[in-house]
């Protein structure tokens, strides 16, 4: 019973588990962090606030970087 366990453990470790980080609109972010969208803006503007990534025109911000 041992070796079907530990067979188990093996097949789980030797995959590649990928998670991606969730991606939010400013829009999301604002109503998460109870700022204004503006705000969020303008901090981009300045450099400071949350962390963001930028697609093209588009603009992102990570869970993890909101929480920070």
């Amino acid at each position: 019973m041992n070796s079907k366990v530990s067979t188990k453990v093996e097949q789980f470790s030797e995959k590649a588990i990928l998670v991606l980080p969730v991606l939010l609109t400013p829009k999301e972010a604002a109503h998460r962090l109870k700022l204004s969208v503006s705000w969020l803006a303008k901090a981009r503007m300045r450099g400071d606030g949350p962390a963001y990534i930028q697609l093209g025109r588009a603009v992102r911000y990570t869970e993890t970087a909101l929480l920070q």
